[in-house]
């Protein structure tokens, strides 16, 4: 199967493109540069592939959530692509997407994953896997690192730039929980095409004017004095 993947939900843009057996990925931190470097950096990819958008089955985003104009990005390249090659999507948990990747590093099948989401809070999310599958077991949201919900049971892999930032009141918040942090995960377009792959074969696919971003802030901006501090969203 061939496939794009697009991941912006951080300050990364992460890029994968799957032509048959072989994946070409991009992974670069590029902050608000992202809307300029998304698409020659796509047409880099199917270059190197010696690829078409036409030739591609199908391409994922990641949905979010995570930093608005990042996930706008993912969202509106990919209509603009698919509309115009007339493929299907799929949109992919960027939260979901980080327990994959810390399922592909170290087996793990318990990830708690807790992203930076700017303003002194984190997306967090928990995933258990269950027949190869991810259940979500806390749904994704927006809180302060010492809102953050409870769960059931120990030995969870703690993932996602959250632990590096709030580490200690997470910690707090989860002791005698976590068996393992990796603070250094965060979602990427191949971990995602691993998590879109079977989507894509089973049919469940959405069209192009379906793709939507999954927003849990409410906040959609800044205040004047908050955007003088540097904060973003």
């Amino acid at each position: 199967m061939n496939l794009l993947a697009i991941e912006s939900s951080t300050e990364f843009l992460s890029l994968a493109l799957q032509a048959g057996t072989e994946v070409h990925a991009f992974h670069e931190c590029t902050g608000p540069a992202a809307s300029q470097r998304i698409l020659p950096e796509i047409q880099r990819l199917l270059a190197q592939a010696h690829f078409t958008l036409a030739g591609l089955d199908g391409i994922a985003y990641g949905m979010g959530p995570g930093a608005f104009t990042g996930v706008r990005v993912a969202v509106g390249v990919t209509q603009g692509l698919a509309l115009g090659a007339g493929l299907p999507v799929v949109g992919v948990s960027s939260l979901q997407t980080v327990a994959q990747a810390a399922w592909l590093e170290t087996q793990a099948e318990k990830v708690l994953v807790c992203l930076d989401a700017r303003m002194g809070e984190v997306y967090h999310a928990a995933f258990t896997r269950q027949q190869n599958e991810w259940v979500e077991v806390s749904a994704p949201v927006v809180c302060k690192p010492h809102d953050v919900p409870a769960i059931e049971g120990n030995d969870w892999l703690a993932a996602g730039s959250g632990w590096r930032i709030f580490a200690d009141s997470l910690s707090g918040q989860y002791a005698g929980k976590i068996s393992q942090i990796h603070a250094d995960l965060l979602p990427t377009a191949p971990a995602m095409l691993t998590l879109a792959h079977p989507r894509f074969a089973a049919g469940e696919t959405q069209s192009a004017d379906q793709a939507a971003p999954l927003y849990v802030r409410n906040r959609v901006a800044l205040t004047a004095s908050e955007r003088a501090q540097g904060q973003t969203l």
